[in-house]
């Protein structure tokens, strides 16, 4: 025959305050990370808008664009398995040099200046 176990009373848990986790090194530094990027992102309107919060017109989302993929090159080359951030950056190199043909066909000068400035072929 089988033995059977006597059920052992559960003893009554104390309630006590539940700590909030500590934020750690890796939250920081993200964090740090985004202020960063948002501030580079603000110095980038500044220098390329035409004026005071242009934000839409092609050349400043070229710069934006290009200073994200800059970014993320650096990235790659540190994590050459991650795919799906290469795939990102490959929508990225497309959407610019849509932005690129674009500009090229309405303003051909402000397209050769921008293009020197920011070092693209």
């Amino acid at each position: 025959m089988a033995t059977v176990k006597k059920a052992t009373p559960k003893k009554p848990v104390a309630k006590t305050e539940v700590a909030k986790p500590a934020v750690s090194k890796k939250t920081v530094k993200v964090a740090r990370q985004k202020d960063l990027a948002q501030l580079s992102k603000v110095e980038v309107i500044q220098e390329y808008g035409a004026k005071e919060g242009d934000t839409g017109s092609p050349s400043v989302q070229i710069a934006l664009l290009t200073a994200r993929i800059n970014h993320l090159t650096s990235h790659l080359q540190t994590h050459k398995q991650d795919k799906h951030s290469r795939l990102g950056l490959m929508k990225m190199v497309g959407q610019r040099r849509r932005l690129l043909n674009y500009l090229e066909k309405t303003n051909l000068e402000e397209f050769r200046s921008l293009k020197d400035k920011l070092g693209i072929r």
